[in-house]
């Protein structure tokens, strides 16, 4: 019998708990859901939530990666590169996957792509 599941949330690890909270607040506008004091659980519209846990040992491989959907990618780029966020490059077109997107280094080393998908 399938469950009814409401939502989602990826948890990974940091060694910075302070810097990934204003990555992730200040930086890119999500809100604090739950402070589980070593735990931050961020909510992302539509159901979904980003969860960051203080650990001392902290790898995140390359291939791991945390997408943000918006139509507003270009905004987004411009604010993370107003903030010294490095980014890969300047948001493109990937006609393969049919989305418009960038990666940008996350506080913890994590990949963050921002993207929207084009067309239907």
């Amino acid at each position: 019998m399938p469950h009814n599941f409401t939502s989602f949330i990826g948890f990974y690890p940091t060694r910075d708990l302070q810097a990934t909270h204003d990555y992730y607040t200040r930086v890119l506008g999500l809100s604090l859901w739950r402070d589980q004091g070593t735990c931050h659980i961020y909510e992302v519209t539509g159901g979904g939530f980003i969860g960051f846990c203080l650990r001392p040992d902290v790898h995140i491989p390359p291939n791991v990666v945390l997408t943000l959907i918006t139509d507003d990618v270009d905004g987004v780029y411009a604010r993370l590169f107003a903030e010294g966020v490095a980014c890969e490059a300047a948001p493109k077109l990937n006609e393969q996957y049919a989305i418009y997107h960038f990666y940008a280094a996350g506080p913890s080393g994590e990949r963050v792509e921002v993207q929207r998908f084009e067309g239907s």
